[in-house]
């Protein structure tokens, strides 16, 4: 079984309950307010972790008590920080509304994310089997770590949503994205299914596109398209969803799962993240998705 190495973001966020969302020029009084673990990248390293993966991490943080605290949380996962690089800016923040309804927006602070970069120094961890990236981090980085790996599956994770550079797109083998996320990309709205079939044809590359209680798609270049619906639950929180699915997914390829299945798990993890509040403390244990029917 090989390793995951996950290039990107961490994040510390605060998270906003509210009531719904405001309108332009309106206050709202919050309900709550609590701090977590957050950042695509981090993320995902935890979800893929916590999926049985063997992770690494390559991210870029201040040098101060937001920092500490992200180290302290991949020590705890068991997530091998040695190539995560200390930055001459504070580590990245996040602000997190979240309605009633479990739906959020955020906005990102990139602090030290933004000076994530391959240094002379790095050195690629061995045995790894996928490597897994996202847009929270600059994608010149992104495409410059990716080169310097030994032949694994390279995922990028099309998030937040924005044009992929072209040496970017040309160093991966896989995009993931949302439904809207996949709309931005292909500039125009339809089904999931035709998003992913269409961006595959337009990259030539295999694009899967994520559609919350739809499930997932996952399209490859000749044509074929294979689909996973998730479990029924109760949606308390989506926050962490995308990651759960992001990290599951990866954990999952490099333990050789078929495609079916690991596309299965994936989904199921994403919508296992939905039934708790925070990212983190959402992203679902080995245990979990392998117990649900069907596993």
């Amino acid at each position: 079984m090989g390793g995951v190495l996950v290039i990107g973001s961490y994040n510390r966020d605060t998270v906003l309950r509210l009531a719904r969302f405001p309108a332009p020029g309106e206050t709202l009084t919050a309900l709550g307010m609590a701090e977590f673990h957050g950042g695509k990248g981090s993320n995902q390293a935890v979800a893929a972790a916590r999926a049985g993966g063997r992770v690494g991490m390559i991210a870029a943080i201040g040098a101060d008590a937001a920092g500490q605290a992200a180290r302290a949380l991949w020590a705890a996962e068991g997530i091998d920080a040695q190539a995560v690089q200390i930055a001459s800016a504070p580590t990245g923040a996040a602000t997190i509304l979240l309605d009633a309804a479990g739906e959020n927006q955020i906005i990102i602070i990139p602090g030290a994310n933004a000076k994530l970069a391959l240094r002379s120094s790095f050195k690629p961890p061995a045995d790894i089997a996928v490597a897994l990236a996202q847009l929270e981090t600059p994608q010149a980085a992104t495409a410059a770590l990716f080169r310097a790996l030994p032949v694994v599956r390279r995922i990028l994770n099309v998030a937040p949503a924005a044009p992929i550079l072209p040496e970017l797109l040309a160093a991966t083998d896989m995009l993931v994205l949302n439904e809207t996320e996949a709309a931005i990309l292909a500039q125009r709205e339809a089904e999931p299914a035709d998003l992913a079939l269409a961006l595959a044809a337009e990259t030539m590359r295999d694009v899967i596109v994520t559609a919350g209680a739809i499930g997932a798609f996952w399209a490859r270049p000749d044509g074929e398209v294979i689909d996973a619906a998730p479990p029924c639950v109760t949606v308390v929180d989506s926050t962490g969803a995308g990651d759960a699915f992001l990290g599951a997914f990866a954990a999952f390829s490099a333990e050789g799962f078929t495609p079916e299945k690991t596309l299965r798990l994936a989904v199921t993890a994403g919508a296992l993240a939905c039934t708790q509040r925070g990212a983190v403390p959402s992203l679902p244990y080995r245990a979990a998705i392998l117990a649900l029917p069907g596993h």
